[in-house]
């Protein structure tokens, strides 16, 4: 009679590299111990474990599919792992240790450019997270109980101020306000019930707000039912260096475009 074990076996046989998902100290210790041949990677927001192999997670991710595809193109890029290894993905799926073995094979079809909106943006990887989490606390809240929409603009500032003009007074033109900042919420929530695009620089601080982005929408292609906001947040992201984070009025979801693409889709009740 067949032990589990060997049921389940075929989950990790062949397996080139582990990732380890966000591990506790003696979760990656065990592994890193082991007398094994296959590669230990953490993936995870910071090398808390010191590991000798890690891909940086800029988001937790809830969706465990998405921060598999992360991991596993952060990997690519990083030259750790190659089109056709199989790894064995350690995750968390409920609270607790990691509790699942995912088997994924790698390929190039993997490289959707998440990894890359993060990693070799102008931006800091750190402002980009904090726009994201601006925006999904705006997605969850809305305006005094209402959906609202919102449009930021990170990184490039300088040739997104050429593209663009103002629609009302910049609040921030005298200020040294960062989206990092426990006050930026606030203010941020009251600004966004207004038209235009807020502006937001490499370091993190808030350039403008009320900008109407003018690039040429011509040969940007996004899905049908976007608006006028997401149009002009895949053009400018075309025409600049600069991601663009807009939040849905409509549909709640927050998207992330580069290069006139959307790259990035979340939605901030599941976040």
């Amino acid at each position: 009679m067949s032990a589990l074990s060997d049921l389940l076996g075929d989950v990790v046989s062949d397996v080139e590299s582990v990732f380890l998902f966000s591990p506790s100290s003696s979760h990656y210790e065990r592994f890193a111990d082991a007398d094994t041949d296959e590669d230990v990677v953490v993936v995870a927001p910071a090398n808390d474990v010191d590991a000798e192999t890690y891909v940086e997670l800029p988001l937790d991710f809830d969706n465990v599919r998405d921060r598999i595809r992360f991991g596993v193109e952060g990997a690519l890029e990083q030259g750790l792992v190659e089109e056709g290894d199989i790894v064995a993905c350690s995750v968390r799926i409920f609270d607790g240790d990691p509790d699942g073995v995912v088997r994924v094979r790698v390929e190039e079809g993997m490289r959707s450019g998440i990894y890359d909106l993060f990693a070799n943006s102008r931006a800091d990887p750190s402002v980009i997270r904090d726009v994201f989490e601006v925006a999904i606390e705006l997605g969850k809240k809305g305006q005094k109980g209402k959906p609202v929409g919102a449009l930021f603009v990170v990184g490039d500032a300088g040739k997104v101020m050429n593209k663009s003009r103002p629609l009302s007074y910049n609040p921030f033109e005298k200020s040294h306000v960062h989206v990092g900042d426990p006050i930026v919420n606030v203010m941020l929530k009251e600004f966004s019930r207004l038209d235009g695009a807020f502006v937001i620089s490499d370091s993190g601080k808030i350039v403008s707000a009320y900008r109407y982005l003018e690039p040429a929408a011509e040969g940007v292609d996004i899905p049908k039912g976007l608006g006028a906001r997401h149009m002009a947040g895949a053009a400018i992201t075309r025409d600049t260096n600069a991601t663009a984070i807009v939040l849905s009025e409509s549909d709640g979801l927050v998207r992330a475009f580069k290069g006139g693409q959307i790259i990035l889709e979340i939605d901030p009740e599941e976040y």
